[in-house]
């Protein structure tokens, strides 16, 4: 089924594109976005949200800029929303951070669904009609078709399609999860696996979300009209899955400061493409190295898409440092070592990687590191230590913060 305007949908990986992509959405980020960004109005036509998402999760663009952007165009009270949005997005990362044994859960779950996946012909045919947009559900179908052909989805198109894959289709959440991993641009270990936990009613435990056919009607302006008996009643979600509830909270990781003598190389990744944010000048830099990283994404194959996007954001970032950059992709963990050393490092510094697939292989990595005498070093920004410290529960301990969050991080 061919959508109309996919490739009016397209994103330039650079902080120039990311920082006009902001420029330009600016004038919108306040009634205009509190009023209409609940509505999916479909490929190439989605005026009502941001869309910048794919630059925010690689920190072309920063949160901290969204919101000064939307206080000095709008004020703090009609920019609340959009202000609370992206506050949303970094306490999801805060509160995985905090709570690392769910992505444990999470991997090692899909893998038990993806064995379960290869053993089982009816599942494995539901699974890739789903993935195809071949469900004869044409709301769905056409969410799954702009998502693997633009890598952008709307979220409240991820709400719905989450919804109906769990309890409509009655797939394993964890296989979907990992289809909008593979596919998303934007793709975050924390937004992606709690969205879709959310969804299934294990992290807000007890209240999953129901997609339901007047809201898909009224929210794609009747573009689509589902038939409610088409649409499974969710009754419950899937919290006895995890019979024992949520673990306990930890403490964020304590990060010990770069030695300023020591022979240092500077690694970049996806998670922060802004390294010239961090005092690079006080530094002995004696090389630097970008990190490809998003085929970690998943056992499967991560779309070309994403891939491209990251190359595209690494590319752009060495390009801005006045570096000699030499260029990784992750493969074998001792590799990154073995890279230091040759470059005659005895210390990596690197914006901060959390918790996810990357986060995965520096810990595999970390043995060899410590053979060779290798301090790996990390920077944190303001405003996550300004969040992430109140993410230890709902959203809404992190929302009642949010003026003395924006006054810490120099925001108001």
């Amino acid at each position: 089924m061919p959508l109309d305007n996919l490739n009016t949908q397209h994103f330039e990986p650079t902080r120039t594109a990311g920082e006009a992509a902001l420029k330009a959405f600016t004038p919108q980020m306040g009634k205009r976005y509190t009023n209409g960004r609940n509505f999916d109005r479909g490929a190439g036509q989605h005026r009502d949200v941001s869309m910048l998402s794919p630059y925010v999760r690689r920190r072309l663009v920063l949160e901290q800029d969204l919101v000064t952007s939307a206080i000095q165009a709008h004020g703090l009270e009609d920019a609340e929303k959009f202000i609370q949005e992206v506050v949303w997005r970094s306490y999801f990362k805060g509160w995985l951070e905090r709570r690392p044994v769910i992505w444990d859960l999470y991997k090692d779950g899909l893998t038990q669904d993806l064995e379960a996946l290869s053993r089982d012909r009816r599942l494995r045919r539901c699974v890739e009609a789903a993935e195809a947009g071949q469900t004869g559900l044409d709301y769905f179908d056409s969410w799954a078709e702009e998502l693997v052909e633009t890598g952008y989805l709307h979220n409240h198109a991820r709400m719905w399609f989450a919804s109906i894959w769990i309890f409509t289709l009655e797939l394993p959440w964890r296989l979907g999860a990992d289809f909008f991993f593979r596919h998303l641009l934007d793709g975050d270990p924390a937004s992606n696996t709690l969205g879709w936990r959310w969804v299934a009613g294990l992290h807000t435990r007890g209240k999953p979300y129901h997609a339901q056919a007047w809201n898909i009607a009224k929210f794609t302006n009747s573009r689509f009209d589902p038939c409610p008996s088409d649409l499974s009643e969710v009754v419950e979600g899937l919290e006895n899955e995890e019979p024992e509830g949520l673990p306990d909270v930890s403490p964020v990781r304590t990060l010990k400061a770069p030695v300023l003598n020591r022979p240092t190389v500077l690694l970049i990744t996806e998670e922060d493409c802004r390294p010239e944010d961090f005092d690079l000048s006080s530094l002995n830099l004696v090389g630097c190295a970008t990190l490809a990283a998003s085929h970690l994404r998943s056992p499967l194959t991560v779309a070309p898409i994403v891939e491209k996007f990251e190359l595209g954001a690494l590319s752009d970032t060495a390009s801005r440092l006045n570096l000699d950059i030499t260029e990784l992709r992750a493969g074998v963990p001792s590799d990154l070592a073995r890279w230091a050393s040759c470059a005659g490092a005895t210390q990596i510094v690197t914006p901060f990687i959390p918790t996810g697939p990357l986060r995965d292989w520096i810990v595999e990595a970390t043995p060899a590191l410590n053979e060779a005498g290798i301090e790996f070093v990390e920077w944190r920004r303001d405003w996550d230590d300004a969040i992430w410290r109140y993410a230890t529960a709902g959203f809404f301990k992190v929302k009642k913060q949010i003026p003395d969050i924006l006054q810490t991080t120099g925001v108001m």
